[in-house]
Formats: C-alpha cells, structure tokens, sequence
C-alpha cells in the first residue's frame, strides 16, 4: 500500500467502525426500550360445575328424663320412616342410619327472665338424636323428593328435619381447562390492545393465576350447578 492511499485506507475503516458501532448502539437502545414495551391485561375463564351426586338429610330427636324411653321412642321412629321410604320407592341400600347422639345435662334446671323476674324452669336430662342420609344419583329432581318427603312425613306423624346436600367434582379436574381459557381469553385481549397499537404482541413477560372461586346459581335457582371462575393476569412484550 502507497503512503498516499494509506490516510484512505484509514478514513474509510473509520466510517465503517463508526457506522458498525453506531448501528449496535442503535439496536441496543432499541432492545432496551422494547424491554419497557408491555401490555397488562386480564383473562377470565368461567365454567358451570354439575353435581355428580346428591342426598338428603334427615333428622330428628326426642327428649325427656327417662332415657330407656327416648332410645325407645327414637328406634320406633327411625323403624317407621325407613318402612315409610321402603314403600315409596326408595332402595334400603339407598338409606344410610348415622349413630344415636345421646347427651346427658349435668344441669336439669336453667334460669329464665319472665315477667320481670327470674325463675327457674326445668328442662329434659337426656335427648337423642339421629340422622338418617338417602343417597340419590338424580340431582334435577331430589329437590322436589325431599320436599315432597317432608310434607308426607308430616301427615303421618313422623315430622323431621330435612335438608339436600350435593357433591361436586374436585377443583383440580377442572383446573387445568380454566387455566388454558383464561390465558386463552387474555391473548385475545393483548392482541387486540397491540393492533390499536400498531404493535405486535410478544411472548409472556409475567403470568399470575388469580384463585379459582365457586359460587352457586340462583337465577333460576338450581342447587345442583355451581359456577367455577378464574381471573389469569398476564404481561405481554410488545414488538
């Protein structure tokens, strides 16, 4: 190389280092300022949950200060109602008899304001009670069974208590699906969010799962579905 051409050669290594060295300064201010480009946004995934199974409960006791008695008067009862369900149907394998509660009071007597006054009122030493729990694989219609149930016991002298209880499956066989939906529904939104942005929308920066909530349906009322919900929060990068 010519002492003359040398400042050349050297000039034009100068711009060519330049403009290198500019354009990594370029992309890695831009790589940093994408760092800052992200768009927060939520994802809701809802699903109604069907009982699998459904029983009712009953209940009923007897008091008084003779227990031979009160287990006696109970037996009889809990005798009667299961022939009672036996002749309407409802299988004698179907029908679960929980143990007799029996209590003992320590105390026979309790204090009571009447009239203005304190008086002492005697209440029953013993009491017994006992469940009894039919299980029904028909959630749509055990509703109207134990309702029905409670009004014919009435007429026939054998008043209970009574409730329905419903079984549902476990969360976890329904996570995993409301999980993939409410990321699913919060792509949507992030995507939305980054064409009016004229962006396009990256990979996950951040994701955090709100906690799965369960509440019943009342309108219209059907006891026998539960609705499951779930608010997934997620940080996309914008490109």
């Amino acid at each position: 190389m010519s002492y003359n051409s040398r400042p050349k050669f050297i000039g034009i290594s100068l711009i060519l280092g330049l403009s290198l060295l500019g354009f990594f300064i370029f992309k890695g201010l831009k790589t940093f300022s994408d760092k800052d480009r992200v768009v927060k946004v939520k994802g809701l995934a809802e699903m109604n949950i069907t009982a699998v199974s459904a029983q009712i409960n009953l209940s009923f006791s007897f008091s008084g200060d003779n227990l031979e008695k009160i287990i006696h008067d109970t037996e009889n009862k809990k005798v009667r109602i299961i022939n009672y369900l036996i002749a309407n149907g409802i299988e004698e394998t179907n029908i679960k008899i929980g143990s007799p509660l029996i209590t003992d009071r320590e105390k026979y007597y309790d204090e009571q304001w009447k009239n203005g006054k304190t008086v002492t009122v005697k209440i029953d030493r013993y009491s017994n009670e006992l469940s009894l729990t039919i299980q029904s694989d028909d959630i749509k219609t055990v509703e109207n069974k134990a309702n029905q149930l409670k009004s014919d016991l009435i007429k026939t002298g054998l008043t209970s208590r009574i409730y329905t209880d419903y079984r549902f499956p476990e969360l976890n066989s329904v996570k995993p699906k409301l999980i993939a939906e409410s990321t699913k529904n919060a792509r949507i939104a992030g995507e939305q969010f980054a064409n009016d942005s004229e962006a396009t929308l990256g990979k996950i920066k951040t994701a955090s799962q709100g906690q799965i909530s369960v509440s019943g349906l009342y309108d219209p009322p059907t006891p026998y579905l539960q609705k499951a919900r779930v608010v997934s929060t997620i940080v996309f990068f914008l490109d």
